[in-house]
């Protein structure tokens, strides 16, 4: 069973790593796309894409890396629940976004759920203290 639970959490490791990685990237490469979705309250919005995608890359690579999981692990839950009032500033307004689908739009916020319990198993053994090889 531990085996199995190792396997899955570096499966994990790499599956968030990944998400976030290729996430951060197109906040540089789709600014657009990423400018649009921000709530109108929030200030400087295209230095906030920008922030928010380099936290991602610095975060999915600390992610890959034993020393740094646990803050980077932290630092994601973090960014995720930061970046909530995007998700449902869409779901709340659909008409702003005729290209997606709403329905999506609601799922988007049940998978970012999902997604901070699998970043949480992602680095849930350096918290006690034990080390993925």
């Amino acid at each position: 069973m531990q085996a199995m639970t190792r396997v899955f959490r570096v499966l994990a490791i790499l599956l968030v790593a990944a998400y976030f990685l290729f996430g951060g990237i197109t906040h540089f490469t789709n600014t657009d796309f990423f400018t649009a979705i921000m709530p109108p309250y929030l200030p400087y919005p295209l230095q906030l894409v920008w922030l928010s995608g380099g936290f991602e890359i610095l975060g999915a690579v600390g992610l890959l890396l034993n020393r740094t999981r646990l803050l980077s692990g932290y630092g994601l839950i973090a960014l995720t629940i930061a970046v909530t009032p995007a998700n449902i500033h869409m779901a709340m307004n659909p008409d702003l976004f005729p290209e997606v689908p709403e329905m999506l739009l609601y799922l988007r916020l049940l998978l970012q759920v999902l997604l901070l319990w699998l970043i949480w198993f992602s680095f849930s053994n350096e918290r006690a203290g034990r080390q993925v090889s």
